[in-house]
């Protein structure tokens, strides 16, 4: 039976990898604090990243994926790990400068973006980090990820707005695009991936085409059974203050993705899933407040 090691396995992503892998048959490891709920069929691995010690000796994994946010997220793990095969990191669009000539291309120069900050300067220094002890290892840089098990409040704020039947708060006229990327397809990339080995270790991930936030809120508003009335807010108002998404559009370029995984899920079909979670997990959504308009 096969190994992986999760970083996380309780939020999100890593938790849908985590649940991915035990229905594939894999032997399922997750590390970490035992803060939240644990999928059924994982072990436990309860430690803080940064304290790992030898929890991991004598222990060979198959597959290490790695959700990583800092340089120092990935030298512990990398320093910790006895043996494994493979190693994927799940970066983030956001290690692309907003100024950088669109779509994003896999070998342009990565920097700060302003919208980003912080958040994708580490995850630059992740990927140093992991390409400095492995340049076997594989990255994929996401844009927008969606779908079941979703904590962020993004799909689900609009899922709340369709069920209280309120007309959405659309900025401007709506056309701006935005990318995503569903959780599921995510996963068939490792596998692909694992399969395949291409020579390419750094991979932008995404469905191929962009969809305007008008759009995407409307497909939202059909996955919850309602349809959507719009507010159209011209107010010089950051989108943020009442928005799920900054007043930011890119695209990245994910055609070596596409020689690799044979197509995507539909936004249509990834919503009705994301739907499906959540009715059943809505208190696992971090709600914000939003400005709203009457």
């Amino acid at each position: 039976m096969k190994k992986v090691l999760i970083t996380g396995g309780t939020v999100f992503v890593s938790r849908y990898l985590a649940e991915h892998y035990v229905a594939k048959g894999y032997e399922v490891y997750v590390l970490n604090r035992n803060t939240k709920t644990q999928s059924d069929g994982v072990h436990l691995i309860e430690t803080d990243r940064h304290n790992i010690g030898n929890l991991l000796q004598g222990i060979h994994f198959n597959l290490v994926v790695d959700t990583a946010y800092t340089k120092e997220d990935v030298e512990c793990l990398t320093k910790a790990l006895h043996s494994y095969d493979d190693y994927v990191l799940i970066s983030s669009s956001a290690v692309y400068p907003e100024t950088t000539a669109q779509p994003f291309l896999e070998e342009a120069s990565l920097g700060k973006n302003s919208f980003w900050g912080i958040y994708g300067t580490n995850k630059i220094e992740a990927e140093n980090a992991l390409m400095q002890f492995d340049k076997n290892a594989y990255i994929l840089r996401p844009p927008y990820l969606y779908g079941p098990m979703n904590n962020v409040y993004r799909e689900a704020f609009v899922f709340d707005c369709a069920l209280s039947g309120k007309a959405f708060n659309l900025p401007k006229d709506g056309e701006m695009k935005l990318q995503f990327f569903y959780v599921g397809d995510l996963c068939r990339m490792i596998d692909e991936i694992m399969v395949q080995r291409p020579e390419q270790h750094i991979f932008n991930v995404g469905n191929k085409e962009g969809i305007t936030i008008k759009e995407w809120v409307t497909l939202c508003y059909e996955a919850a059974g309602k349809e959507a009335v719009f507010r159209n807010i011209y107010e010089d108002i950051p989108y943020r203050e009442y928005f799920c998404f900054y007043e930011y559009e890119y695209i990245l370029d994910v055609e070596k993705q596409n020689r690799i995984l044979k197509g995507t899920t539909s936004m249509k079909d990834g919503l009705k899933e994301a739907f499906a979670w959540y009715k059943d997990h809505q208190m696992e959504v971090n709600r914000r407040n939003y400005k709203d308009f009457d």
